[in-house]
């Protein structure tokens, strides 16, 4: 049976020229069927009038973290996978009410809240999973403390890494995530914040052990994201071949030079630095954790400022946990201080559907794309503030179906 909305009267932003049109966006079967002046609404189709209201493609936000559910990663590892879901299921419907219709986990996820989510089981975004990140021992997906002896990567319970070290054992460990059906996979190429035994400024796996682990994504048809602060990590990661640099707060012109060189992503956390400056204690963060994050938090918008101004392609993502995921939208008022509003949408629409491979799919409100949009009472060219409230979202728009709000 098809099913058919129409979207009239809107106010179409187009993220790739910046340029707004009038007009109406039929979708047919949770696809953008034809876009342009008062159209026809086909028998049986859903009708919604938004006039005076700004449409926009749905969003993307490029790393998050569904499953963290605490900020104290080392706990999460002793939750139940079930308990763990539950909460999950809670966290993607937050998300997509926020305007995010798809997202691309950065660790802890896997095909079973994926698939759940495709079929309609619970709410959320488009989920893209790369299940458990890679982590060399001690790295930032160790989640030990120094009087834990025992390597365990917890098959029974949640958690976001994996330990595997030497060229053999991450080939098993990124097949064994590629077997698991990985959108991508996920390396820690640095130390971290949240992670108890490491230091920011360290850099972590050889570089044998990167290619290897990008070789192995390759074969796969898939691609490599890797946690890095530091110049020095980024740029190994990325010689390595790395696709996707996460974080970068601590980033040089070299490494600006490599992102552009090797056509590579950068895709800034920005807001996860406030929050746990702010909240991170509140919300289960170690202390031991919470006093690194001034060795990242003024840094990261000089980076980003260097890497736009370097032509480097910027990404959305927000990486919070626990309570603090509340924030994902303030992501574009950060932003925003060192960049134009319609930039900063692009990174969080077209530019994000190229790193996932969904351009065209996603981030778009082409002919053929997924009828992802959203319904916003304010001109974020204008204020992008109105990004960042969602209380400014008037609807959700997912595969043809208003899943949140009303219009």
């Amino acid at each position: 049976m098809t099913t058919s909305l129409l979207v009239r009267n809107a106010r179409v932003l187009d993220v790739v020229s910046g340029d707004y049109h009038e007009g109406d966006l039929l979708s047919v079967d949770g696809r953008i069927a034809e876009s342009g002046p008062r159209l026809t609404a086909p028998a049986g189709a859903s009708t919604v009038d938004v006039a005076g209201a700004v449409v926009l493609p749905g969003l993307v936000d490029a790393h998050v973290h569904v499953t963290a559910a605490t900020a104290d990663l080392g706990a999460l590892t002793t939750w139940s996978p079930s308990y763990v879901a539950a909460h999950s299921a809670r966290i993607m419907g937050q998300m997509l009410d926020r305007g995010f219709t798809t997202v691309r986990d950065a660790a802890g996820a896997d095909y079973g809240l994926a698939d759940a989510q495709a079929e309609g089981l619970i709410r959320g975004p488009r989920l893209l999973f790369c299940g458990r990140a890679l982590s060399q021992t001690g790295g930032h997906g160790d989640n030990r403390g120094r009087g834990t002896h025992l390597a365990d990567d917890h098959p029974c319970c949640a958690g976001l890494g994996r330990v595997a070290d030497g060229v053999d054992a991450v080939r098993a460990a990124a097949r064994d995530e590629l077997r698991k059906g990985a959108h991508h996979l996920k390396v820690m190429a640095s130390g971290g914040v949240a992670s108890p035994t490491d230091r920011i400024d360290s850099t972590q796996y050889s570089d044998e052990e990167l290619r290897a682990i990008v070789a192995e994504a390759e074969a796969a048809n898939r691609y490599v994201a890797a946690h890095a602060y530091t110049a020095r990590s980024v740029n190994r990661a990325l010689r390595a071949g790395i696709r996707s640099i996460e974080h970068g707060n601590l980033i040089d012109d070299e490494s600006v030079a490599l992102l552009r060189e090797h056509d590579a992503f950068l895709v800034p956390t920005l807001v996860t630095y406030w929050a746990l400056k702010q909240e991170g204690i509140e919300h289960g963060l170690p202390e031991r954790s919470w006093r690194k994050v001034d060795e990242v938090l003024d840094a990261g918008l000089a980076a980003l400022e260097r890497a736009a101004r370097g032509g480097v392609r910027l990404v959305y993502g927000s990486d919070l946990l626990g309570g603090m995921h509340r924030h994902q939208n303030e992501e574009f008022r950060i932003r925003a201080q060192v960049q134009q509003p319609i930039e900063v949408i692009r990174a969080a629409t077209v530019t994000a559907a190229e790193l996932v491979n969904l351009a065209g799919e996603v981030g778009t409100l082409a002919v053929g794309a997924h009828a992802d949009l959203i319904v916003l009472d304010g001109d974020p060219l204008a204020d992008i503030g109105v990004l960042a409230d969602p209380r400014h979202i008037r609807a959700v728009v997912q595969s043809g179906q208003v899943v949140a709000g009303g219009v």
